[in-house]
């Protein structure tokens, strides 16, 4: 493997690296359409992605995605984003339309990386972070795939990375809950659990035991913090070892203005890291974590104020009881000022008693705003309220819940975190960040394939 040169503090970092990769065997990637092998040690790895949604990282971390797709054994590509479109899996397949491309070249350096044509054939459309007030509805695409996958017969535990809405695991759990025991999943909460509350509610209520990393802040160290001069600012990160390295390096500079967010690919730095199944160990880029507390939600029975303080990211349900039955086709939104230019609308929903539910996850520590925008008179809502979100303190990790024996999160600890405006602490992203130099060059050295075949 070839040796690539960051610039960093005035001095040239040379980083030989093969990480861990070299403990995975090499076997041919099935044939397209056929089940994927199971006669390697590479992990079993699904991505659920909101590709196409609001946010342009995406598009980065599936470029990072297809070139270490030879270290892995990739089953299943999934496409979950938040929005009215509805043909976001197209998204998937133009990305790998430019692997295409590349092909040819990275053969070259290695037998395993999977065919287009391949890939192409574990795409799928999921859901659109669009599920009922239970969590779940119909089987999607996406959810079958997910149920189909870890059904197969093979000792090794299915990794589902999801990098945007988690309707379709929430989907796949409910339709058949024997799955859990051979899944693994690597969640990018955060901000994305705003978009997913029905499935997410439903997770965390009906599926303690499920074995899964919920990362909300730390994935953040990706992008935020740790030695950010020379080469490993972003943007000349880019410009120098990323642009013009063939058709997916373009592609990558294309999304993002040049900057470098690639804030999903932590989870692949995880599963690739060597010690995926203990979240407390260092993954070079995926993180460290701890057990999860009693995962915080909060109902209101009626309008919050200021003086009532929630755990950021925690699960927030108002509850509002207007006089009188809506009429047939009402509808009624929670309205969120997200900043001062972003406003956020989340759909409340009724129960049978005609008692209306709004959910919202808070994606930052401040105090929040809110009123209810309805058609219907009785429920609409100018004056609305307001609530304070702060993060977790170190002794909730303390106190590890036993109803979540496998579930992880962000470790609270002060000196692992760093002030990220305009969300307030974040914390747990110096896991992450403080191996920047590392994962970096590792990146650069697999764009370097880009360039020409191997000799």
């Amino acid at each position: 493997m070839a040796a690539v040169k960051l610039k960093a503090k005035g001095k040239v970092i040379l980083l030989t690296l093969a990480l861990s990769l070299t403990r995975f065997a090499y076997a041919q990637p099935p044939t397209p359409g056929e089940p994927a092998l199971h006669s390697t040690s590479k992990p079993r790895v699904i991505v659920s992605t909101d590709i196409g949604g609001t946010d342009f990282d995406d598009y980065q971390s599936l470029v990072h995605l297809l070139l270490f797709a030879d270290t892995m054994q990739l089953e299943g590509l999934i496409s979950s984003p938040w929005g009215p479109v509805r043909d976001r899996a197209n998204e998937i397949l133009k990305t790998i339309d430019r692997y295409a491309v590349d092909y040819p070249t990275l053969k070259t350096w290695s037998r395993d990386y999977p065919s287009p044509d391949y890939l192409r054939g574990i795409t799928r459309q999921g859901g659109m972070d669009s599920a009922p007030p239970e969590g779940y509805s119909q089987p999607t695409e996406g959810s079958k795939l997910i149920i189909e996958a870890a059904k197969r017969s093979d000792p090794r535990p299915l990794w589902i990375l999801v990098w945007g809405g988690i309707d379709d695991l929430a989907q796949a759990l409910h339709d058949d809950p024997t799955i859990k025991p051979k899944i693994r999943v690597y969640y990018i909460g955060g901000p994305n659990k705003k978009w997913s509350t029905a499935a997410y509610n439903y997770i965390f209520r009906h599926h303690p035991d499920l074995h899964i990393i919920e990362n909300n802040s730390t994935y953040r160290g990706w992008f935020t913090g740790g030695d950010q001069t020379g080469d490993l600012d972003g943007a000349t990160f880019v410009a120098r070892h990323i642009k013009g390295h063939g058709a997916l390096g373009d592609f990558f500079n294309a999304y993002g203005a040049g900057q470098l967010k690639m804030g999903d690919t932590p989870a692949v730095a995880w599963v690739l890291g060597p010690n995926p199944e203990d979240p407390t160990q260092e993954s070079k880029g995926g993180g460290r974590f701890v057990r999860a507390w009693d995962r915080p939600a909060y109902t209101f029975n009626g309008a919050p104020t200021s003086a009532d303080v929630v755990e950021t990211y925690g699960m927030v349900e108002l509850i509002v009881r207007p006089e009188g039955i809506a009429p047939a086709g009402t509808t009624a939104n929670l309205v969120v000022p997200a900043s001062a230019t972003v406003t956020d609308r989340f759909p409340g929903f009724a129960d049978a008693d005609g008692v209306w539910h709004f959910r919202f996850v808070p994606k930052a520590s401040q105090v929040w705003t809110y009123t209810i925008e309805s058609s219907w008179p009785a429920l609409n809502n100018s004056t609305g309220g307001s609530f304070k979100s702060v993060p977790p303190v170190t002794l909730t990790s303390a106190t590890p819940s036993s109803r979540y024996p496998n579930w992880w999160t962000d470790n609270p600890d002060p000196a692992l975190s760093e002030e990220v405006p305009p969300f307030g602490p974040q914390q747990g992203i110096k896991t992450i960040n403080q191996w920047r130099a590392s994962y970096l060059a590792d990146f650069a050295d697999r764009a370097e394939r880009l360039l020409s075949p191997k000799k």
